[in-house]
C-alpha cells in the first residue's frame, strides 16, 4: 500500500513541475550556478555559488551538509534572515522522504507527515531525521571574500548579497527550484 501511495504522490508532483511555464531556477552544482529560466530557456545565470561543506547529492542525515539533489518550490521568504534574505525550500521532498523510508532514516508517521504536506501545498516538516531549512540565501555580515575560496553552507546554495538581492526580483513563494 505505501508503495503504490507513494507512486502516486511521485507521479502527481513530477506532472504539476513539469506543467509549469513560469520562472523557475535550475541550480548546477557542479558548475556552481543557478540558472533562472522561462519554459527551457536561460533568461540570466547568476554564477560563484557555494554549496554544503559535505557537497550535493541525496541528503542522508540532519547535519550531513550535504546539499539535496532534487525538485522543490520555494515555500516561504525569510526577509529578516541573518543571511540577508532566505528563500527556504520545500525539502524533504516526497521522493526524499520515500528514499529515507526504505533506507529506516525515517519511519513511517514522519513519511506520511511529510506526503501529506506536500499533497496539501504545504511546508513539509523541517525537523524530521533528513534535516531541514534548505534555502537559498545570502551572506549577511560574512566575509565575500571566504564565499569564493570554498563550499561552506550546511546544505544551503549561499549567494552573494547584491545576487540574493537580484534573485528576489525574479522569484517568489512557490517558484520551482531543481538542484542538480
Amino acid at each position: 500500500m505505501l508503495r503504490i501511495f507513494s507512486l502516486v504522490c511521485c507521479s502527481f508532483f513530477s506532472v504539476v513541475v513539469s506543467a509549469n511555464d513560469d520562472v523557475w531556477l535550475l541550480v548546477d552544482t557542479k558548475a556552481r550556478k543557478i540558472e533562472v529560466k522561462k519554459g527551457e530557456h536561460t533568461i540570466e545565470t547568476i554564477d560563484k555559488i557555494a554549496i554544503g561543506r559535505g557537497g550535493a547529492g541525496t541528503k542522508a542525515y540532519r547535519g550531513d551538509n550535504i546539499t539535496p539533489h532534487g525538485s522543490y518550490k520555494i515555500g516561504w521568504v525569510g526577509e529578516k534572515s541573518s543571511f540577508r534574505r532566505f528563500f527556504g525550500l520545500t525539502y524533504p521532498s516526497v521522493d526524499d522522504a520515500q528514499k529515507a523510508f526504505q533506507r529506516h532514516v525515517i519511519d513511517e508517521p514522519t513519511y506520511y507527515r511529510i506526503v501529506s504536506a506536500h499533497m496539501n501545498n504545504e511546508i513539509p516538516p523541517q525537523n524530521t531525521p533528513l534535516g531541514g531549512q534548505i534555502g537559498i540565501h545570502g551572506l549577511g555580515s560574512a566575509d565575500e571574500r571566504v564565499h569564493t575560496l570554498f563550499d561552506w553552507t550546511h546544505g544551503c546554495i549561499a549567494l552573494t548579497n547584491g545576487q540574493i538581492d537580484h534573485l528576489s526580483q525574479l522569484v517568489d513563494t512557490g517558484t520551482v527550484v531543481k538542484i542538480k
